[in-house]
């Protein structure tokens, strides 16, 4: 970084970026496998650096600066890509490795996509184990920058600058009704679908497209069941006459196992886009680059 800059070494800039993800002076030091003192003395050099206190203690955690939101956008960028310059020496071997990742998932994705990835797991990393939490939306990217967690999956966007967002696919929905519903069949007309009942999923999962949508048909007076997890649906209708709107992929499962029909919707919802959040890649370890691309090349 030139002479101007004797005292600003590469581990300052990955301090920096490490306690703007964290939040946490402790989070930072296992990370970087220091004490804390060490994350302490570096943030004080980074202080007189850029004369700015930086990060703000608060019973949360640290707050950064105004100038420390201004720093981290050019900081992280340099930090990416001298740290994928310099990656190709680590490396992670799914084959031989013993490895256990810790992933949060909603209701919705351990029935539609754990299956899968697991299915693929003895071929490829017979030495990984899964551990699955819910997701908890509001708390998942704390959970990351701690190092609690390896990555989750979501459909809500989530657009903090401590996480990276990597899309994996966008999923529509279909109608799902009783196999012997007494008035809906394979074609479903708006005028059929607004004079029946309907059940839907409120939660923060991020599958809120069939409410919208129903609110924008004027129909939400039409809901008369309001339920936290999918998984529930498919009991909740095969048994009597409410209409659910289910995203394709689990539908199909639930039309599969349960006494249920599916139909194309009469109106428009808006396509829920399922993505994979982990660590900014210069934080994430060799192992978890792996998990990254695999959940990708799975599930993608």
């Amino acid at each position: 970084m030139g002479s101007m800059m004797p005292d600003f070494d590469l581990n300052l800039v990955r301090t920096f970026v490490l306690l703007y993800e964290t939040r946490s002076v402790t989070a930072t030091a296992e990370s970087l496998h220091v004490t804390q003192p060490t994350i302490s003395y570096s943030l004080q050099k980074l202080r007189r650096r850029f004369a700015d206190e930086l990060f703000r203690r608060t019973g949360g955690g640290l707050v950064p600066t105004t100038t420390a939101r201004a720093l981290y956008e050019p900081l992280h960028s340099a930090l990416s890509e001298i740290e994928t310059a310099v990656s190709g020496a680590k490396s992670f071997s799914p084959s031989k490795a013993r490895a256990a990742f810790t992933l949060c998932l909603s209701d919705l994705g351990e029935i539609s996509l754990l299956p899968r990835l697991m299915a693929a797991l003895p071929s490829r990393a017979p030495g990984v184990t899964l551990t699955v939490r819910p997701l908890d939306v509001d708390r998942a990217a704390d959970q990351l920058g701690r190092g609690e967690i390896d990555a989750f999956i979501a459909s809500p966007l989530i657009s903090s600058q401590r996480v990276a967002r990597i899309p994996l696919f966008s999923e529509g929905y279909l109608g799902m009704v009783s196999l012997d519903h007494p008035r809906l069949g394979a074609a479903v007309s708006f005028g059929q679908l607004a004079a029946e009942r309907h059940v839907t999923v409120f939660g923060p999962t991020g599958h809120d497209g069939p409410r919208r949508a129903l609110e924008a048909c004027g129909l939400l007076d039409r809901v008369v069941l309001e339920v936290t997890r999918f998984a529930a649906l498919p009991y909740l209708v095969q048994d009597g006459e409410l209409v659910a709107m289910v995203p394709r992929l689990v539908a199909e499962m639930f039309a599969a196992q349960h006494r249920v029909r599916l139909f194309e919707l009469p109106l428009e919802v808006e396509p829920a886009q399922v993505s994979v959040y982990t660590r900014h890649t210069h934080a994430r370890t060799p192992a978890q680059h792996w998990l990254v691309g695999f959940m990708r090349e799975v599930l993608g």
